[in-house]
């Protein structure tokens, strides 16, 4: 062998070294003693070339083998590391890798000195030798699921599918704090060995499987959780296309972060259209540091700095001289003007003011004059809107009269059409009166009374009509109100609802009252009825119900034989009447009780029954008319109904628009907040008396007539409305009072006298009554009146003298 060759050959020998290096430098697993054979018999069915070379590689190899089983115990706990986290593994690490294999070098060293036949077949031999271990030296790794059991808690980590399942025990061992040999590692149903690997399962690299780790002794040492490990994260296998019909597999780590990650968009690829999304989205946003001193005193305190700005101007003057010559042909005469004292300055400005202030006058007289042009136009406008609006609410209310007096409804309505008959008459009477005399007057006053009494049956029969069409919707009325539940308010505002068993009950009976009184519905339907009504009465035997299960078979009878439908409607009437009479019954519907007017109870008829002395009857109270004015006590007052038939017979007069004015009343004064209470205790009687004997019925300061446009207000605002304390006006006008500020400012003395005696008559007729008595008792001035004209009540004691002896 010459030296170039030799050379050449230990070129070779030290580049397969330094390739050997690179290539255990990835090696991270040693070779156990169970593969140790079949490596061997692999390496010798691959080399055959010389039997000298081929025993001298076999002892290469063993030596290797050997130096890799005798470190293996000293370096377990660094290999295990490397096992379980590739990643972490040092530089140190790979240096005492390349100290292990100096053994190998040296062997590769000695080959020199063999023959040169003999070292090519050595350098072909280690060629191979590194690419098998190319091959074998690739980073196995795999992504593990363990569960330990009973837990049930989830752990992924990466792990060598080529590495023994006792250093994935002994990891958990020490994580557990439990003896090695008391784990148990399950794979598909199978137990594994501690000298098993998982890729003699079938486990591919970057493949995805689950174990199961358990303990044999669960009493002595059993399995808890591992706390300080992340539960939610996952790693997954993703496939990159880093080329043309090339692809590479990355384990991709999921972190599931505890936040709400925002969509910030995204981008699609127009040809493939695969979606990518932005970073933002994939990654925890960094946290902002914290500052801790943001003040300072340089951002809290000024500074000031004090400059001159004024720049130096130097200038001289030259004169003419001995020497010097300065040319005059640019010099100006300036001679002196007339003298303008001050009084003269003064009187100039005095005049430029005067011309100012002619023109601002001007300017602000033009102002003042459009402004009041303005507000001419909108008054002109308002008064027009006002009086159209006052002749449109006239227009209304004859209209709404015309309609009343043509269908009346009301007993409102009732009272007009009475009123305008006694107007009616009245102006009849005076007519005849004047045009007549004897015989003709009396012909024509009985001609006069004929026609009344036309005009009264007439009136008649309207209200009766209306009152038939009232009937209906009041009994309607009647049974909503016995049908309904019980309804209160809780205290968070929700409104409750609850059915009773005597609701109930009356809803059953107001549903077959409801279908009584249907109409054009065929035979079998109202048999039905009938037949329901039927059972429904059985339940109670009384002298009632017999008389309507009698009507029931009569009519179910009639209907039988081929009676027509209008023949059976006078029966029908009964039977509907009868049950309503069942139905307002307590003792077969208990809920109507607390809706009767009269009650149950006789002992409470004892103090609430008055004697009627128009039609001598014993009636309840609430049948005889509240008046808070004077007069005689509810047992000397006629009745409601005699009221009625007098008010119908004689008097006729209409309370429509003092109703009217009392609702006005009662709505202005519920905007006040001082909780008033007279005007709400005044009664109809008592605003007529206040009205027509006090105010006149009329406005006390236009001396406006029109009840419709009359209004009773407050005096005083300050104070609470009471007939001492209230002034009649029209609506206009109360608008303008109560929107003075002072009464003494707004009315001259003998206005303000005039109302205060007006004042004082409503104190002395209301005073007698009792409900407001207790208003003005305190009060000095009326007292002073009563002494003042009411004489002295008191007998006087006369005492006799009797002559002396």
């Amino acid at each position: 062998m010459s030296d170039r060759e030799e050379e050449f050959g230990a070129q070779n020998a030290v580049t397969a070294s330094e390739e050997n290096d690179d290539a255990f430098e990835t090696i991270n697993v040693p070779i156990s003693s169970e593969e140790l054979p079949e490596s061997g018999q692999a390496e010798g069915s691959e080399s055959e070339v010389t039997p000298s070379s081929e025993g001298h590689t076999t002892h290469v190899k063993e030596e290797n083998d050997q130096s890799f089983l005798n470190e293996e115990p000293e370096d377990e706990e660094q290999f295990m590391e490397e096992v379980l986290f590739p990643k972490r593994v040092s530089y140190s690490r790979r240096n005492s890798v390349k100290h292990k294999f100096t053994k190998h070098d040296n062997a590769v060293q000695s080959a020199k000195q063999f023959s040169h036949a003999g070292s090519l077949a050595f350098l072909d031999k280690i060629k191979a030798i590194k690419e098998s271990l190319k091959a074998s030296m690739k980073d196995p790794l795999a992504t593990v699921k363990v569960v330990l059991f009973p837990m049930g808690q989830e752990i992924i980590m990466p792990f060598k599918i080529d590495t023994i399942v006792k250093y994935l025990k002994d990891h958990f061992s020490y994580q557990l704090l439990i003896p090695s040999d008391t784990l148990q590692i399950r794979y598909a149903g199978r137990i594994l060995k501690n000298n098993e690997t998982l890729l003699q399962y079938g486990v591919k690299p970057q493949d995805i499987v689950q174990v199961e780790i358990f303990s044999t002794d669960p009493d002595l040492f059993p399995i808890k959780r591992i706390h300080g490990l992340t539960d939610a994260s996952q790693i997954i296998t993703v496939k990159v296309q880093t080329g043309i019909a090339q692809y590479q597999e990355v384990p991709v780590e999921i972190i599931k972060s505890d936040f709400h990650k925002p969509f910030l968009g995204g981008f699609r690829h127009k040809i493939t259209g695969i979606e990518y999304h932005n970073a933002g989205t994939q990654t925890v946003p960094k946290k902002i540091p914290e500052k801790d001193n943001v003040f300072c005193r340089d951002t809290q305190t000024v500074f000031l700095r004090k400059k001159l700005q004024q720049t130096t101007n130097t200038t001289s003057t030259q004169m003419t001289k001995i020497g010097v010559y300065v040319s005059n042909m640019t010099d100006k005469l300036v001679t002196p003007g007339k003298y303008f004292s001050a009084a003269e300055y003064h009187a100039q400005r005095l005049q430029a003011v005067i011309v100012l202030q002619t023109y601002y006058r001007q300017w602000h007289a033009k102002v003042v004059v459009k402004d009041l042009k303005r507000q001419k136009m909108l008054r002109l406008k308002w008064e027009a809107e006002e009086e159209l609006r006052k002749i449109r609410e006239k227009e209304e209310w004859i209209k709404l009269d015309y309609y009343r007096r043509h269908n009346p409804q009301t007993k409102e309505d009732f009272e007009v059409l009475y009123n305008a008959l006694e107007l009616w008459r009245q102006e009849e009477f005076a007519r005849i009166n004047q045009s007549f005399t004897g015989a003709e007057r009396k012909a024509a006053l009985c001609e006069l009374l004929e026609k009344e009494t036309q005009i009264i049956a007439s009136i008649g029969r309207h209200r009766y009509i209306a009152n038939m069409a009232n009937r209906e919707a009041l009994i309607q009325t009647f049974l909503d109100k016995c049908s309904a539940p019980k309804v209160w308010r809780t205290f968070s505002g929700k409104i409750i609802e609850m059915d009773t068993q005597f609701t109930i009950r009356a809803r059953e009976l107001q549903n077959i009252y409801k279908c009584i009184m249907l109409k054009n519905i065929s035979q079998d339907e109202r048999l039905d009825v009938l037949l329901t009504l039927k059972h429904t009465v059985k339940e109670h035997e009384c002298k009632l119900t017999q008389e309507i299960l009698e009507l029931i078979d009569r009519e179910v009878d009639l209907m039988m034989r081929g009676v027509k439908h209008h023949n059976l409607e006078g029966l029908r009437k009964r039977i509907a009447t009868l049950f309503f009479h069942y139905i307002k019954t307590p003792l077969f519907n208990p809920e109507v009780a607390r809706h009767l007017k009269v009650p149950q109870d006789p002992l409470m008829f004892s103090k609430k029954v008055d004697f009627c002395r128009s039609c001598r009857l014993y009636l309840p109270r609430t049948e005889f008319a509240a008046s808070a004015g004077p007069g005689p006590p509810p047992h000397g007052r006629p009745c409601r109904r005699c009221s009625a038939l007098g008010q119908e017979a004689w008097q006729r007069q209409s309370f429509l628009k003092l109703k009217c004015l009392l609702q006005r009343l009662h709505s202005a004064e519920a905007h006040y907040e001082d909780d008033p209470k007279i005007a709400f205790l005044m009664q109809l009687q008592d605003i007529q008396y206040l009205v027509e004997n006090i105010w006149a019925s009329q406005s006390v300061l236009s001396a406006g007539n029109d009840l419709n446009d009359l209004v009773l207000v407050r005096w005083d605002r300050s104070l609470e409305w009471s007939p001492w304390n209230c002034i009649l006006l029209t609506k206009d006008e109360g608008v303008a009072h109560l929107k003075l500020t002072s009464i003494e400012e707004g009315y001259e003395p003998l206005f303000i006298h005039k109302i205060k005696h007006k004042h004082i008559l409503a104190k002395n007729y209301f005073s007698h009554i009792p409900v407001l008595a207790s208003f003005i008792l305190d009060d000095g001035e009326i007292d002073e009146i009563r002494k003042k004209y009411h004489s002295e009540t008191t007998p006087k004691m006369i005492v006799a003298q009797r002559p002396s002896p």
